[in-house]
């Protein structure tokens, strides 16, 4: 399929909506406000919903236009972004009901699950796969739309640091400069300030941390304990799978987190260096994601699922 149809479905849509995943990092919510400004600047308005997403993201622009759900049962059309699977679609309903639906991702996992399917997995980020199609559809990149598709491009490569980065995310990144889009001050606010209850936890997946088959490993966990404890708030768990890659010699680190208190259902995050395929594991639980970085949810208590994640791990280890 083209962008040219894509284009079309948005000038016959009269209701749009945008979506993207549970628990969004700052691609998905980056993704989803650049869209609604790039819908804007088609003389499209559109309903962006994220019924949850981190406070570290509250710079953004139009961020105080995303509602946490709608009025409207059945859109003209819905918009997925950044979502491999409907399954972990926020507000999966607007997408079911609507007449037509879109799907724009850079996971190599997605499984096509829209009327049109637009997915690059060599892009980084969703976020430049718009920045792509602005300049496709002729729509100018502005500051503010710059600085949503920053957002998403920084945090999803790491700023910069990861493997999934192209000669084109420098030569976006280059124009969005000339744009006045300040990488410094998103990099600062996404990737360099944390919480109190993220230091808080970062502290206690520290002192959890197991190395592993000769110190290839990591193995870390927290629980919903452990939030309600340091007064957790949606997006605090983030970058928690990180502690354990930065380790020399690390090739994965492994990071479970419980879903609800009480309930024996951990959300798995990996990590991984260039000799091991995070997505293949995480898809043998039902999940998926990036080669260097997935995730899936498994059921059982801690040590069950280290057990089944490690025997995986082992195998892509030889």
């Amino acid at each position: 399929m083209t962008l040219d149809e894509i284009l079309k479905e948005i000038k016959n849509a009269e209701s749009i909506v945008v979506l993207t995943h549970e628990s969004p990092d700052g691609d998905a919510v980056g993704s989803s406000t650049a869209m609604r400004l790039l819908l804007k600047s088609l003389g499209k308005s559109s309903d962006v919903i994220i019924p949850k997403f981190a406070r570290i993201y509250n710079f953004l622009p139009g961020i105080e236009e995303v509602k946490t759900m709608s009025d409207v049962e059945n859109y003209d059309l819905a918009i997925s972004l950044d979502c491999a699977d409907v399954k972990r679609l926020a507000g999966k309903e607007y997408f079911e009901n609507s007449k037509k639906t879109i799907v724009i991702d850079h996971h190599g996992s997605n499984n096509m699950y829209g009327d049109l399917n637009y997915v690059n997995p060599v892009a980084p980020a969703c976020c430049e796969i718009l920045a792509m199609m602005a300049n496709y559809f002729e729509v100018e990149i502005t500051k503010e739309l710059g600085t949503c598709i920053m957002t998403g491009i920084i945090t999803d490569t790491g700023g910069f640091r990861h493997t999934n980065i192209n000669a084109e995310t420098f030569e976006f990144t280059a124009e969005l400069i000339r744009k006045g889009v300040n990488i410094p001050d998103i990099y600062k606010r996404t990737l360099r300030t944390v919480t109190r209850a993220n230091f808080e936890l970062t502290k206690r997946v520290m002192s959890r941390m197991e190395m592993l088959e000769d110190g290839k490993v990591t193995f870390t966990y927290i629980t919903k304990q452990d939030e309600k404890e340091v007064n957790a708030e949606e997006g605090d768990h983030e970058g928690l799978v990180d502690v354990g890659r930065d380790i020399e010699g690390v090739k994965v680190s492994i990071f479970i987190r419980q879903k609800e208190e009480g309930e024996d259902l951990y959300k798995i995050s990996l990590r991984t260096d260039n000799d091991v395929n995070a997505s293949d594991i995480c898809m043998m639980f039902g999940g998926g994601g990036h080669p260097r970085a997935a995730g899936a949810t498994l059921q059982g208590n801690i040590e069950q699922v280290k057990e089944k994640v490690m025997k995986e791990v082992k195998k892509a280890l030889v």
